[in-house]
């Protein structure tokens, strides 16, 4: 079994397309076909499910894919070592991040990994999931790391360490009745209709939990993907929104009410805790936790 096999084997798995597969790995896509096809009767086992219209992981291939990652994760962790030695970091690095991480500044974090190791190349993503695609990411090897908020304990295969906290700030239209309160408590908040962001995003999920434990049942009235979509709703008293404070202060054209007893937003980084990372990713982080 060779690596270049694993590689395009997760190139389409990934693009579930032959063809955005190809020119990802800028091969014709016959010599990709050709080599899932000779990765296939090496294991004995289809990986794909073909038809015109769509390709899909089999249970085999599904089965497959965490190990290829962690394969050619550790070959690459090997050649960075190396490389590393004799010429300064090389590879790529893949970070998954939140929209909004409060203090910690992504970009300023880039540019000065750049400016020290600039053989390595970065790709950045968002996840439209929030935090609970970019966990699963990291935990299936797709994510190097990710900066993402989550609950409770971290999920298993993965490493968290927190990097900065902050409340979460109740926000309601300025003629609001709880625009001039000093604070807010849950309990009085169950009628109010909310504007919040989808389900795996790490507010909503912080948000969620405080309600179930504190027994108040609420309505969801808006889901959103951004602040200032959320602020312009509220703002027309189509609902209330909580908005993590360095963002809420941002938002013009609403009231600001803290909530007592507050709900702590956390930005963690997290890493997987079952594979060894990449000299790239060991040096991110560092940098990161250094900031």
């Amino acid at each position: 079994m060779e690596l270049r096999h694993l590689e395009y084997f997760v190139a389409v798995a990934e693009e579930l397309s032959f063809t955005r597969a190809s020119r990802r790995l800028h091969v014709v896509q016959s010599g990709v076909s050709s080599a899932i096809q000779g990765l296939e009767r090496e294991l004995g086992a289809a990986l794909f499910d073909r038809d015109r219209h769509r390709v899909t992981l089999t249970e085999a291939g599904r089965a497959l894919l965490p190990e290829a990652r962690a394969t050619l994760a550790a070959a690459q962790a090997a050649a960075d070592a190396v490389a590393e030695a004799t010429a300064g970091l090389r590879g790529t690095l893949s970070v998954g991040t939140m929209i909004s991480t409060a203090s910690v500044d992504v970009p300023g974090l880039l540019a000065r990994f750049h400016e020290q190791h600039p053989g390595v190349l970065v790709r950045l993503r968002v996840l439209p999931g929030g935090s609970a695609d970019l966990a699963r990411e990291v935990a299936s090897g797709a994510l190097d790391l990710a900066l993402l908020s989550l609950p409770g304990e971290a999920p298993p295969g993965l490493a968290v360490r927190q990097l900065a906290h902050e409340p979460l700030w109740l926000i309601c239209a300025a003629k609001h009745p709880l625009a001039d309160r000093d604070a807010v408590q849950l309990g009085e908040l169950g009628a109010e209709p909310f504007v919040d962001f989808p389900v795996g995003w790490g507010t909503r999920a912080i948000v969620d939990r405080a309600f179930a434990a504190a027994g108040v049942d609420r309505q969801v009235a808006f889901e959103v993907a951004e602040y200032k979509t959320a602020a312009a709703l509220v703002g027309h008293g189509l609902g209330v929104a909580f908005i993590p404070a360095s963002a809420a202060r941002t938002l013009e054209g609403v009231a600001r009410v803290p909530l007592s007893p507050e709900l702590d937003w956390r930005i963690l980084v997290a890493t997987s805790s079952t594979r060894r990372a990449s000299a790239a990713a060991r040096a991110f982080l560092a940098e990161l936790l250094g900031r």
